[in-house]
């Protein structure tokens, strides 16, 4: 296996900030996961159909519409969603990213990241753990105008550093995006991330890690 493609939504970054974004709006921090998947949604119907949508657009959309439904909606709901849109320039990794990338690349790896959000934000995800340094590219889905889990979306990841999608690896900590990725001709590779269960209707993942460390870790003994 010559390269390891990292989703980041979730996956590197840590979602759990934007939970008290929703508090500050006025909304319960336990919609954040309800609107997140509401993007997912929008994002693969659009897909599906032959339309594209950029992260930004859906997720701003979603979030004006859910808070106009909470119990007691924000007086200004675009402003509201404007300030929870607002933190995904603010998160941060996971704990465990750093020590998985720098093992990964001193493994020789190539790095590169795949995501249904925006790239800038991954570069700044990046830049701000001090790991963007390892990435031989860093990519989102404006590029091929179709959302993971389209083909379309790995095969473009795999092509920026030159390899076969039989070469490379997908890690994600969604189900669907491994599934995907394996349709498509790459090896999968499930972050647990505390879920306990992988869907019996998808196809099953070649490996499986607690999280990206522990991944990097299995890829680098003997038996990777």
């Amino acid at each position: 296996m010559r390269a390891v493609v990292l989703d980041v939504n979730e996956t590197l970054s840590d979602f759990a900030p934007l939970r008290r974004r929703f508090e500050d709006a006025g909304a319960p921090g336990e919609l954040m996961p309800l609107w997140f998947a509401g993007v997912l949604r929008d994002g693969f119907a659009l897909t599906a159909a032959g339309g594209y949508a950029h992260f930004a657009d859906l997720a701003r959309d979603g979030l004006r519409d859910l808070l106009a439904r909470t119990g007691d909606p924000p007086g200004d709901v675009d402003g509201a969603a404007e300030h929870i849109l607002g933190g995904l320039a603010r998160l941060e990794v996971h704990p465990d990213v750093p020590e998985g990338v720098h093992v990964l690349k001193e493994a020789g790896h190539r790095l590169v990241t795949m995501t249904n959000g925006d790239a800038r934000l991954t570069e700044g995800l990046l830049e701000r753990a001090g790991i963007r340094g390892q990435f031989d590219a860093v990519l989102g889905v404006s590029g091929p105008r179709r959302w993971k889990p389209a083909a379309e979306a790995y095969h473009y990841a795999v092509r920026s550093v030159d390899v076969r999608p039989g070469e490379a690896l997908m890690a994600a900590v969604h189900p669907w995006d491994v599934d995907g990725a394996q349709r498509a001709g790459l090896r999968g590779a499930w972050l647990r991330r505390g879920s306990i269960r992988y869907p019996e209707s998808m196809s099953q993942p070649a490996r499986v890690a607690e999280d990206l460390a522990d991944l990097a870790r299995s890829l680098s003994g003997p038996a990777a």
